[in-house]
């Protein structure tokens, strides 16, 4: 049984030009030529078909900028697609910009809800999870500080806590997040294995090659907004890294 099922989808943006226009421009093109011009389109993403099923693990790989983020902000329904059809069976989590929702200028506990709310809780689960998501957190009395005055650290701590508290049907993961010193890490990649063996499904963008061969059966390639192949996670990560591979020779 499918959980998401993408056929023929492509998604375009619209993107504003940035730059001055001169008198003699504006003058010699009129206001209403130059307003058609003030945007273009960009194809991010074209003829994509992909069917996930029930208990696949799925990796995405790609250069930086062949889609691979747009195509999971996709799958999550932040953006819809431009053309083509997009059906997803089932409650979709994502983690990916998890510092999203955050209020600088209140405590870390009523981040919490804030930042709950938007994963989709209610008061009354939120309040249920407020306290494991504060010990696995471990800030302990800095949860009653304002996060403004947090470091880098202890915010991506607060962050993946908040983030990986939720009960997966369709697990989507932008890369491997790595939280806080290397004893918080470990707990981190153990709270992920545990969400990804419970998800009906998952979907991860990584570039972390090994990982994803160890945790895909299979995996997707994306070029410049085009599935170039989709298969068994060995064959296709092989593919992919002998081109990359090959690349680096032929600049060297």
């Amino acid at each position: 049984m499918s959980v998401i099922q993408l056929d023929d989808v492509g998604l375009k943006f619209q993107v504003r030009r940035f730059g001055r226009i001169s008198l003699k421009e504006y003058l010699l093109q009129g206001l209403f030529r130059r307003a058609k011009k003030a945007t273009f389109e960009v194809q991010a993403l074209e003829h994509i078909d992909l069917c996930v099923e029930e208990g696949d693990r799925l990796g995405i790989i790609g250069h930086n900028g062949a889609g691979k983020s747009t195509l999971l902000k996709l799958l999550a329904g932040i953006y819809p697609p431009s053309s083509g059809h997009r059906r997803v069976d089932g409650r979709v989590s994502a983690l990916f910009d998890i510092a999203l929702g955050f209020e600088h200028d209140a405590s870390g506990w009523e981040n919490i809800c804030y930042r709950g709310f938007l994963q989709g809780e209610t008061p009354r689960s939120i309040r249920a999870k407020m306290q494991p998501i504060a010990d696995f957190s471990e800030l302990g009395d800095f949860l009653n500080m304002s996060v403004r005055y947090y470091s880098a650290g202890m915010m991506v701590r607060l962050a993946f806590s908040i983030a990986t508290a939720i009960e997966p049907e369709i697990l989507i993961v932008d890369e491997v997040l790595a939280a806080g010193d290397l004893a918080f890490q470990t707990k981190a990649r153990e709270k992920m294995k545990h969400l990804i063996s419970r998800a009906r499904a998952v979907i991860v963008v990584s570039h972390d090659l090994a990982s994803l061969e160890l945790m895909c059966d299979r995996v997707l390639w994306l070029d410049h907004g085009h599935v170039r192949q989709l298969g068994p996670a060995k064959e296709v990560i092989a593919a992919y890294t002998q081109e990359v591979s090959g690349g680096a020779r032929q600049a060297a």
